[in-house]
């Protein structure tokens, strides 16, 4: 019987995401969402160390009871809170977080602007980003408000228009940067409104996760 992947997220929005995601590269997938919505989900993460790890140790238990021995984390601003290589020394599971995909792709960059949900998504980022390549210029910004968008069902043209997501991501470019990451699993939803709207590459983990995944 084939084994499945835990897919660990912020929300049943984008668990289910990271679950589609997992689901294609042709495996089980076994959803655990850390929280009802996306501001519960930010208290959660601002939450003490000893909280969050233990709130977590016991998803990776439960996890491990229904046979997963991968876990696919696919939340940004989770993976920056928790420390998931300490978890995943204590567990004995394979971990596969954002952060990793940004670890590898940092030294091909000079300039990159960053757009992720809350703060702690982008301070983790940026400390992936900048200890993998010390001399990458940065330029960064939060919006929850987007991702409140995106779990209310907004249509992706509709919200890149409501957001002026189009006007960012052009400054963004015409600030000098080389791509913009989509440093929430939530953002690949509006992925192809927004190339539409810029001519800036988008950078989207998912895919790299995958296949780190199946590494």
């Amino acid at each position: 019987m084939e084994t499945p992947v835990a897919v660990l997220a912020g929300t049943p929005v984008d668990t289910q995401m990271g679950a589609v995601f997992v689901k294609q590269a042709g495996l089980l997938a076994c959803p655990f969402p850390l929280a009802a919505d996306p501001r519960s989900q930010t208290a959660f993460q601002i939450s003490s160390y000893a909280e969050k790890m233990q709130t977590v140790r016991d998803v990776l238990a439960q996890a491990q009871t229904q046979g997963c021995r991968r876990v696919f984390v696919y939340c940004n601003s989770l993976s920056s809170s928790v420390d998931f290589p300490t978890l995943a020394r204590e567990t004995g599971l394979r971990i596969v977080t954002p952060l990793d995909v940004y670890r590898h792709l940092a030294p091909s960059y000079g300039r990159l602007g960053l757009i992720a949900a809350n703060a702690q998504g982008l301070a983790g980022i940026e400390r992936t980003l900048l200890t993998a390549n010390p001399e990458l210029d940065l330029l960064g910004a939060c919006l929850l408000p987007v991702v409140l968008s995106i779990e209310a069902g907004l249509p992706p043209r509709e919200l890149v228009k409501q957001h002026h997501l189009g006007e960012l991501a052009e400054w963004y470019r015409t600030c000098g940067m080389d791509a913009l990451i989509l440093g929430c699993t939530h953002f690949p939803y509006f992925k192809e409104a927004l190339a539409e709207q810029t001519s800036l590459p988008l950078i989207d983990p998912a895919q790299e996760m995958v296949r780190l995944l199946l590494a």
